[in-house]
């Protein structure tokens, strides 16, 4: 009976082993900066954000808080929203990864990996972007589209990109 389980049980062992190892990994990268403020990373995705907002006529600038671990987005001279290390999806982009690795396919599951990851990257842009659009000129809606709405977009489009490595990559028959 155990033989029938066998390949699930292969796929979620290296679906957690995997994930736990990225999952430390990244502790270990933001446990490096503890004292200096917000990573580099999320203080990238934060100019970048910027630089966008900039590009689109909507004045906007940074406000390093180091002992807070985050940094604050001026729009329009005014407070609109501050990043913090969970916003610059990694934790998501763990799981995609986790999920993909976990129904490896050879070469294949990295290209998917790595367009994956550039997808899921610009989405958090666009998403931070968004919420500061919303908190500038829409402020009633903050709270609904930052606690409901965001999250569906970015945990969605994981769901999709995972949907369509098991339709058209992991489960596709190797000879065809």
């Amino acid at each position: 009976m155990l033989k029938d389980f066998k390949p699930i049980l292969g796929i979620l062992l290296r679906f957690i082993i995997i994930y736990l190892v990225l999952l430390f990994a990244y502790q270990f990268y933001l446990n490096s900066f503890k004292e200096s403020g917000l990573d580099p990373f999320s203080r990238l995705i934060a100019e970048q954000v910027r630089y966008i907002q900039n590009s689109m006529g909507l004045p906007t600038q940074l406000y390093n808080d180091v002992k807070g671990e985050q940094v604050w987005f001026y729009v329009k001279n005014v407070y609109a929203t501050r990043m913090v290390e969970g916003c610059n999806a990694i934790s998501v982009m763990i799981l995609f990864l986790s999920f993909v690795f976990a129904f490896y396919k050879g070469s294949r599951t990295f290209i998917f990996a790595f367009v994956g990851l550039i997808l899921l990257y610009i989405m958090n842009l666009l998403r931070i972007v968004g919420l500061n659009l919303v908190m500038t000129d829409y402020k009633e809606y903050g709270k609904v589209v930052h606690d409901f709405v965001f999250p569906a977009v970015i945990y969605g489009s994981v769901v999709v990109l995972w949907l369509v490595w098991i339709k058209f990559f992991a489960l596709k028959n190797e000879n065809s």
